[in-house]
């Protein structure tokens, strides 16, 4: 039986790895995203769950922006295609880790505003 670093070529066993890691990202932030609503009680469970996958998805960020401007062969030029997909995939990236953002924020603003309670005192 063949070793998988032979069947698979260098290229292919790193897009393997960033799918994995995809995976595994999407698996973390998933309970986040299907949530109806950002209930205190709900998503605090997940909330560590949350931070990592956003953590994973800013060092991916930054490695999608570093591939995109800053390429490592200047000898040869970029397809169209090639930058495109990146333009594109970086955007979709930053909006989602906007989006991620925006909940957690939701979650801590709702859960300092349930433990205000007012007086009236004056």
């Amino acid at each position: 039986m063949e070793d998988i670093k032979t069947i698979l070529s260098k290229k292919e066993m790193r897009t393997l790895y960033i799918f994995l890691v995809w995976v595994f990202t999407a698996w973390l932030i998933m309970p986040l995203i299907t949530l109806k609503e950002v209930d205190l009680l709900k998503s605090m469970e997940y909330f560590y769950r949350a931070a990592g996958a956003v953590v994973i998805m800013i060092i991916l960020f930054g490695k999608t922006v570093t591939d995109l401007l800053f390429s490592q062969d200047l000898s040869r030029r970029k397809s169209i295609l090639y930058v495109s997909f990146l333009t594109f995939y970086s955007i979709a990236m930053a909006g989602g880790i906007i989006f991620i953002a925006i909940r957690i924020l939701l979650l801590y603003i709702n859960k300092n505003s349930s433990s205000f309670t007012p007086t009236t005192d004056f």
